[in-house]
């Protein structure tokens, strides 16, 4: 069933706690002070059950502009606003505020509540619709109904409860299959419990014992228990208010604006690409390094403006920007914000996160065009730039998920579509753009270049010497990935772990070809006995660059001091595979006998085979290893 949230607006005591009353029979106002004083300060929270059996929440805000900050907090997640304007006073200062700040916020389903409309005659009321009709003029309120409704005899509740059933119906459900994120906008300690915070659960689901984290500090906690509308449930929906009873989390290390969500589907940040739109009537010019107050979800933020298509945005423009915010924020790509002037206080515009993991940067065409691509919401281009942004590091599945704010399945999906287009490359379960894989492959060339030109007579450099010399800090499955692609295409080569460009082949002059021939000649007289590498190379350093220059080629290194002729190594594989596939294993004396070999060199020859997983020891004897 499809969860409803409803939330209050307008100005200060225009009856929206009271017709909340008159709606379900309960008070919001709950702290002392707004009792005594009669005005509502913090957010409010209840519920009713309208007609065809959907169960709303509603959050109360408070109207007084000293509030404001927590009404902007009860305003992220409300589906369907009634906005309060008394019959008898009209539209105020607030009104416009609030309107405002709900058209920033992306709220498109709404009821203009005339409230006390016993105050008013006909004439009166008459009046205040005009006046209204030309206020929401242009603004997502245009076309919302306008119900006259006196909250004490409750007149005109039938037809508002009707409506908002209706428009319920009529609201776009909330996606559950997305990670889950709730904005915390309370946070307190019951006896007995323990921490618990509550909030609107904006998507996804949550269910008890799901390991958790609150962002942006990263901290890990568990479910240990849910409810909505004061009532157990073992599972929490997205549109639902939510309250969430953590394990080991004190209070004191949450606050409102926090935001509860899976590990690893947000990420913290201090830097947010955005598009920026200021208000038509505000009376404020916004500077290049203005200082703000950023309202995201339900945290209060100061920020710096640093524009990057302009030195000033005039009321009514719309500009990109980056915000370099004075405290980290975990937010999505599309979140909806409100800017406020950092002193006085007034709300002067709003916008949209184009990048929630933006990098610092200033002004530049190709940061604009990134941006423009990412505001025209082509969902592909957009996961496409991001992974070509992340240069310096993979991108996972969750990074993706978390980007463009979809559920895993469904980014899983455009990350196929994106490979098959040729866009991007999967290299053990992380992805890189094509152009990055090709700046990798550049990388990689260099290095092997380098390499031949420092050491003409090596057959080419260790694979993991390889990896470790590299730019980026890959992952060995990775390195694996690539280094086969740029096999397949014919770039580079691997024999026993050593690389080589592709068609590398070591020259021998004159003197070095003639050492060549000597040591391989006698690397073949020894046959299964062959002399140590001491022999070998007599002491002399071109000896022993020729030696090197022949392991993985002719020559077969079995250990610090031993090598042998590659013939006579393919020859012992040969026997000791032959020999078991008849007899089901071999021993030491059996290989010795067999190849004429002595108990020493039999021994280093078969430990080879071990750690190469040709064969497998077994107390005294080997037998073939198992690769199934």
């Amino acid at each position: 069933m499809k969860n409803v949230i409803i939330g209050t607006a307008g100005h200060i005591d225009h009856g929206k706690t009271t017709l909340i009353k008159a709606l379900t029979d309960r008070s919001t106002d709950t702290l002392k002070e707004e009792i005594k004083r009669g005005i509502s300060i913090n957010l409010g929270f209840t519920y009713f059950d309208l007609p065809s059996g959907k169960r709303a929440g509603i959050v109360d805000v408070p109207g007084h502009e000293r509030f404001i900050k927590n009404m902007l907090a009860g305003a992220t997640g409300i589906d369907i606003v009634m906005l309060t304007i008394a019959a008898n006073e009209g539209v105020k200062p607030q009104t416009i505020e609030h309107i405002d700040i709900l058209s920033y916020l992306d709220i498109k389903s709404a009821i203009i509540v005339l409230t006390k409309a016993d105050l008013a005659d006909d004439i009166m009321t008459e009046l205040v619709i005009d006046d209204i009709k030309e206020k929401i003029e242009g603004t997502f309120l245009e076309n919302a109904p306008i119900i006259p409704v006196d909250s004490i005899s409750k007149r005109g509740l039938d037809k508002l409860v009707a409506t908002i059933d209706r428009l319920s119906d009529e609201t776009q459900a909330r996606n559950e299959g997305a990670s889950p994120r709730l904005n915390i906008d309370r946070v307190f300690s019951m006896k007995g419990f323990g921490t618990i915070i509550t909030g609107t659960l904006i998507e996804g689901r949550i269910g008890l014992e799901d390991e958790m984290t609150i962002y942006p500090n990263g901290i890990k906690t568990k479910i240990r228990s849910l409810q909505v509308h004061e009532e157990s449930v073992k599972t929490a929906f997205a549109g639902q208010r939510t309250a969430v009873n953590i394990s080991n989390v004190k209070p004191s290390q949450i606050r409102r604006g926090d935001v509860l969500a899976k590990a690893g589907s947000l990420e913290e940040t201090i830097y947010l690409d955005v598009k920026i739109s200021l208000l038509p009537h505000s009376q404020r010019t916004v500077r290049y390094w203005e200082r703000i107050r950023l309202y995201l979800g339900c945290k209060e933020v100061l920020a710096r403006l640093v524009l990057l298509d302009s030195q000033t945005i005039n009321p009514g423009d719309s500009a990109y920007c980056q915000l370099r915010l004075e405290e980290p924020v975990a937010a999505k790509k599309n979140d909806r914000f409100v800017i406020r002037y950092y002193s006085p206080m007034e709300t002067i515009g709003g916008g949209i996160i184009l990048d929630p993991f933006a990098k610092r940067h200033a002004a530049n065409e190709k940061i604009l065009q990134a941006l423009q691509v990412k505001e025209k919401g082509d969902t592909g281009e957009v996961v496409g730039d991001f992974i070509a942004g992340n240069k310096d590091k993979p991108t996972k599945l969750t990074d993706v998920s978390a980007y463009i704010g979809v559920s895993e399945d469904a980014a899983a999906e455009m990350l196929d579509k994106l490979q098959e287009q040729g866009v991007i490359i999967e290299m053990s379960r992380a992805y890189y753009h094509c152009s990055t894989v090709e700046l990798f492959k550049e990388d990689i060339l260099e290095i092997l270049n380098q390499y031949h030109g420092s050491f003409p007579l090596k057959q080419g450099i260790i694979k993991e010497e390889l990896r470790s010399k590299a730019k980026l800090s890959f992952k060995n499955k990775e390195f694996e990935t690539l280094l086969k692609i740029m096999e397949n295409e014919g770039l580079v080569r691997t024999t026993n772990s050593i690389v080589s460009i592709a068609g590398f082949e070591i020259s021998y002059d004159k003197k070095k070809s003639a050492i060549k021939s000597e040591i391989e000649k006698a690397l073949l007289d020894g046959k299964f006995v062959p002399p140590t590498v001491a022999e070998v190379t007599k002491g002399s350093k071109e000896y022993a660059e020729v030696l090197e220059s022949l392991i993985g080629g002719s020559v077969t290194r079995l250990d610090e001091q031993t090598v042998i002729h590659t013939k006579y190594y393919e020859q012992a594989i040969a026997i000791v595979t032959d020999f078991i596939e008849k007899n089901n294993e071999i021993t030491l004396a059996e290989f010795r006998d067999i190849t004429g070999s002595s108990r020493k060199y039999s021994m280093i020859i078969l430990e080879d085979f071990d750690k190469k997983k040709i064969t497998k020891r077994l107390e005294n004897v080997r037998v073939l290893y198992d690769k199934t």
